[in-house]
């Protein structure tokens, strides 16, 4: 047994030949808050029986809530609401090898959507770590869902420019040295806040902060409708992919922007693409729509 493990961390950490990762542990009061105007943010994270929210289904749900400032300091974490649900058909092998939950787990148990949407309604916004996931499935659960805006700690924070790469949260988490049990949902919910908590490397912003800044902005679809098929390899290399969802927009190759590239971006497609006299279709994202299967 060691007597002071901290004292033996920092003199590992001191050699520069080793990195130590502390396991993960939340504290419910997180900081002071001094007067200051708070909101509440929900973390989100739903394990499934597959990828598809249309033909699989969830078997745990939880959410987290937390207390945040406009400046993206996180405050507060309450109490998790935590579910979990029995699918029609029995799990499959693959997802408890992955979750480790067990069709015993989840007998007898349905979600109980009334609760759920109580407890939604709370939320100014909800965080997931890829919403492109977790927002559809909770979308079929409830409309509740629909209706909040949306932000995802794996695409909405600017990884790369912060000099960190990886995007699954367990290896984020490790940039910081921290490790915890994935894939069990409230386990991931609370990772996910801590994950906000973290000052970045060359911002020294908090995640948090970076987030809410990319969430609060609007991006920009545009469709290049009659782009001509010799020009697909030109259209896939600067990003555009082909859209085959017509409740989206038209079968037509698209691409997501920032405001700041919409004018050049238009004006590439009249001149190279489309042809002066054309006018590219584009549309509005917020996190309102954002990661939404009605928006993809």
């Amino acid at each position: 047994m060691i007597d002071d493990p901290e004292s033996v961390v920092r003199e590992l950490e001191a050699s520069g030949k080793y990195r130590v990762l502390r396991r993960l542990d939340l504290p419910r009061q997180l900081a002071e808050n001094l007067g200051t105007p708070t909101k509440c943010g929900i973390f989100l994270d739903i394990e499934s029986t597959g990828l598809n929210p249309v033909l699989n289904e969830p078997i745990e749900f939880a959410m987290v809530p937390f207390e945040y400032t406009k400046d993206g300091r996180v405050v507060a974490v309450r109490e998790p609401l935590h579910q979990f649900n029995e699918p029609t058909e029995a799990i499959p092998s693959e997802i408890t090898a992955i979750t480790g939950l067990t069709d015993a787990h989840v007998a007898g148990h349905k979600l109980d959507v009334s609760a759920i949407e109580m407890f939604a309604a709370q939320a100014a916004i909800i965080i997931a770590h890829n919403a492109a996931f977790d927002r559809p499935f909770a979308e079929r659960i409830s409309p509740v869902f629909a209706a909040k805006p949306w932000a995802c700690t794996m695409c909405d924070v600017p990884w790369k420019e912060e000099g960190i790469d990886g995007r699954r949260l367990s290896d984020l988490l490790s940039r910081f040295s921290y490790f915890f049990d994935a894939h069990r949902a409230v386990d991931d919910c609370n990772a996910g806040i801590a994950l906000t908590t973290m000052t970045l490397p060359v911002s020294g912003r908090t995640v948090l902060d970076r987030l809410l800044e990319v969430a609060r902005q609007p991006t920009w679809r545009i469709f290049a409708e009659g782009a001509p098929f010799e020009t697909k390899e030109v259209l896939k290399q600067r990003g555009y992919r082909w859209n085959t969802d017509a409740a989206v927009g038209p079968r037509a190759w698209r691409i997501d922007l920032d405001e700041a590239r919409v004018e050049t971006e238009i004006a590439f497609l009249k001149t190279d693409i489309l042809g002066s006299r054309s006018i590219p279709s584009v549309s509005e994202i917020t996190a309102f729509q954002r990661y939404s299967a009605r928006n993809r």
